[in-house]
């Protein structure tokens, strides 16, 4: 998450099935740490290079038919230089004011920790994955 001010930076992604306003991110390359992948991601979706990331907390998804574990490192920072890019590969880029966020159409897991990047502290998500139903099924929210 890229604050500036009141505004947060967000990407309408409208790409296969994951459609929805997210921040920027993706996947961490081998052999790259997590906050090296983060900060790669970020210019690459947007052309911003940023400093100085703060962990805010994990969101996980298990899977406990598949024994699979899907894991989001949240990340906030107030830091960056750059220009946003003209085309950006994931979708258009778009500076949210903070108090109007929630009311764009977000992705169903980043509007469940939206609000958790502007409490203090930290936050770990539990989502047990609905195998048969394929979605999700029982959510747990800590924070510390």
């Amino acid at each position: 998450m890229i604050q500036d001010g009141d505004k947060i930076l967000l990407i309408d992604r409208q790409k296969d099935d994951f459609k929805g306003f997210i921040p920027p991110g993706g996947c961490v390359e081998f052999p790259e740490s997590i906050v090296e992948g983060a900060m790669r991601e970020v210019k690459e979706e947007t052309g911003l290079t940023v400093r100085n990331l703060m962990f805010k907390g994990l969101s996980e998804y298990v899977n406990p038919v598949s024994k699979a574990r899907y894991m989001i490192f949240n990340y906030w920072t107030e830091e960056f230089d750059g220009e946003l890019l003209e085309n950006p590969p994931e979708g258009n880029l778009y500076w949210a004011p903070i108090d109007e966020a929630e009311q764009l159409p977000m992705q169903k897991s980043f509007k469940r920790r939206f609000p958790l990047f502007f409490e203090k502290g930290t936050f770990e998500i539990h989502v047990t994955w609905d195998h048969e139903r394929n979605e999700e099924g029982s959510v747990t929210i800590t924070r510390t």
